[in-house]
């Protein structure tokens, strides 16, 4: 009997090493106002000027091909403060205080794949969570966590990971890993 603590620990102590732990977790910073990056679509109006006004694909390069001025970079920075660039591009001789108007036509993707059923690049909409990127590929497989996911993001020049929660808002860029889970 003086026996049964001492059996009972030296049983439970290889055990110990089997309890699941939770990967550590990454600063995925969510806050901020959009910057633009490649992929991005922008809708450029120049007020006055009908021929200008389009929309505009940011390239590889973080710029924009725009007309008379040629390059102009908007990779990392707002829609007002590529608004404030391209006038200071049309101001430089080829207008006469010019009114710039920026938006975002269209955002570019998100990757999402692991556990899924249709692992790939979707379409970016405003204000998504991790648990509408994955409705939108089709759903859970059959083996996925159905609790958290793996989010990829580019910050500045690193990329950051963050183990997070399905109504985690994801933004243009990032990359969602569903993990399979454990029995």
């Amino acid at each position: 009997m003086r026996w049964l603590p001492i059996l009972t620990i030296a049983l439970m102590l290889p055990l110990s090493a089997c309890a699941t732990t939770r990967p550590a977790t990454y600063l995925v910073e969510t806050k901020g106002p959009y910057q633009l990056d490649t992929g991005d679509t922008v809708r450029v109006t120049v007020y006055g000027d009908a021929e200008l006004s389009d929309t505009y694909r940011v390239d590889d390069s973080g710029a924009i091909a725009f007309p008379l001025v040629g390059s102009v970079q908007v990779r990392g920075v707002t829609t007002a403060t590529a608004a404030g660039r391209l006038a200071a591009a049309l101001a430089n001789g080829y207008m006469r205080n010019p009114d710039v108007a920026v938006e975002v036509a269209e955002y570019r993707p998100f990757f999402i794949q692991g556990e899924i059923q249709n692992a790939g690049q979707f379409q970016y909409v405003y204000g998504m969570t991790v648990r509408a990127a994955i409705s939108t590929s089709g759903g859970f497989s059959d083996t996925a966590d159905r609790n958290r996911a793996v989010v990829y993001r580019r910050q500045g020049n690193e990329m950051v990971k963050g183990d997070v929660d399905l109504d985690f808002p994801i933004s243009p860029g990032d990359t969602i890993v569903i993990l399979e889970r454990w029995f």
